[in-house]
């Protein structure tokens, strides 16, 4: 039978129903137990009546008898059902059972025991129709395409049910950051979607346009620059978790929109923000999956670190140890040539298009991007966890410069199964610096690099009017999706996907 087959027959059924004078979609539900209740309270449950609603997933009729499989979102158990005459004509008896299929919402009461085969069950003559649905789900071997896997996320969370699962962690990740957030004194502000400057990031941005003022807007990249307004407005401690928009390709360990995470805290450094933040990810892990070792990508984590504090490696040694890369008085043809020779290793270097984007950033790119690159070559094979420290000036535009060496910055990532886990920085609150280093990434910017930050002078102005010494930490939910070791698309409830035309 064709899908459109199944259809049919299904109106028909509805339409048999409705003729019955039964709603086949009430408002009214009178469940008072959780089918998981029922299985873990078995004892105390036992020849007690409930009631319970849920999907069907099965059904087996047997003449006088039948068996109904109903699952709801804490589990599964069996209706067992006997034929008796119908005292209400709105319910459904087992002759009646041919008018309901597997994916019908149900209501049942009845008494819970166990079947002769000691199966726990629900007994019960009456089922109550809830909701009638009009196309079968598909069986689990019969829906592993991604895209439509993706495309139908409602049909792939029951087919699938360790995708629910994982968006319930997802959940518990969230909700655990607020909770150690909280617990430390800071207090959750949201801030803008919408910016007429956007900044806090390198990242190409999405623009939009608001009829109302007759302007055009963009969506924010990261929501460091409203934060750090509510430290000039007097605020100490604030952080804020929801949506971010980066106008970029979407693979394993990006999406164009995203949740994160980002916090400040007055009066504290870069060195207070390692140790801070260092038990915030471990606390998160573990309220999360309820451990701290972890295999990802093939590496063997342990966030616990055998009980000692993640190391804090310099950037500029990490570079010059592992390509002879000074930072400082960089060689970009020593540069293009490290890239082009791992570029040959890769498994790309038979592709055309990854050839090609390759020289495109090569011709195009600022020497800093490039060094950038480098580093990341370092980076995708580094297990950690560490924290990477001190990146040079030109590549941290927000990051007070360290004192003793103007040359880096006070700037600080984690580094975890080849990937940065997070990125924080002692906050520049000079305004003429601040100023400065906007008006170098606006000339990056207006110089062809789209991720290069935008000049934000009403953030100067605001730090003209004083902003007190900060830490500032952002981490987006690839962490999340790291250590629960899913794409980015894996992990989240409706991902990004091309429209059908």
């Amino acid at each position: 039978m064709t899908l459109d087959d199944y259809r049919n027959e299904r109106l028909r059924k509805l339409n048999e129903i409705k003729n019955l004078g039964i709603n086949p979609y009430p408002a009214k539900t009178f469940r008072n137990t959780k089918i998981s209740q029922i299985l873990s309270d078995f004892d105390a449950l036992s020849d007690k009546e409930v009631t319970i609603a849920g999907r069907i997933t099965a059904i087996r009729s047997f003449g006088k008898l039948a068996f109904v499989k109903v699952s709801d979102m804490s589990g599964e158990v069996q209706i067992f059902m006997t034929q008796k005459d119908l005292e209400n004509d709105k319910l459904f008896n087992t002759k009646r059972l041919k008018l309901l299929d597997s994916g019908d919402f149900i209501e049942a009461t009845g008494k819970v025991g166990k079947s002769s085969t000691g199966e726990i069950s629900v007994f019960t003559d009456f089922v109550r129709l809830l909701g009638k649905t009009l196309r079968p789900l598909p069986g689990r071997d019969g829906f592993t395409n991604k895209e439509e896997r993706y495309r139908r996320r409602y049909v792939d969370m029951n087919v699938n049910p360790e995708v629910r699962d994982r968006l319930i962690r997802r959940s518990k990740f969230w909700q655990a950051t607020r909770d150690y957030m909280n617990s430390h004194g800071f207090i959750e502000v949201n801030t803008p979607v919408l910016e007429h400057t956007t900044g806090g990031a390198d990242a190409t941005p999405f623009t939009t346009h608001m009829d109302a003022t007759d302007e055009d807007y963009y969506l924010r990249i990261s929501q460091e620059l409203p934060l750090k307004r509510l430290l000039g407005g007097g605020f100490e401690k604030v952080y804020d978790i929801g949506p971010r928009f980066r106008n970029e390709g979407v693979d394993d360990e990006h999406l164009p929109e995203h949740i994160a995470f980002e916090s400040y805290a007055a009066y504290e450094d870069y060195e207070d923000g390692m140790t801070f933040y260092e038990d915030m990810l471990k606390y998160v892990a573990k309220e999360t999956w309820g451990t701290l070792k972890f295999n990802v990508g093939g590496f063997d984590i342990d966030l616990d670190n055998g009980g000692k504090p993640w190391p804090r490696i310099k950037y500029a040694d990490l570079l010059k140890a592992k390509y002879d890369v000074d930072v400082f008085n960089p060689d970009r043809d020593q540069l293009t040539d490290i890239l082009r020779t791992e570029f040959a290793k890769s498994e790309d270097k038979n592709d055309a298009a990854a050839k090609k984007s390759l020289e495109h950033t090569l011709e195009t790119a600022s020497t800093e991007r490039l060094i950038d690159h480098v580093w990341k070559l370092i980076r995708k094979t580094s297990a950690g966890p560490y924290w990477l420290i001190e990146e040079p000036l030109a590549l941290s535009p927000l990051a007070k410069t360290v004192e003793n060496n103007p040359l880096v910055t006070q700037r600080f990532h984690p580094i975890i199964a080849g990937t940065e886990m997070g990125n924080g920085y002692s906050e520049l609150n000079d305004p003429l610096d601040q100023l400065e280093r906007f008006q170098k990434q606006q000339a990056m910017r207006d110089a062809g690099d789209t991720e290069a930050q935008m000049l934000d002078m009403d953030f100067v102005e605001m730090l003209e009017y004083g902003m007190p010494p900060a830490c500032g930490w952002g981490n987006s939910e690839r962490n999340f999706w790291l250590l629960e070791g899913v794409s980015g698309r894996e992990a989240v409830p409706f991902p990004i996907i091309k429209s059908i035309k």
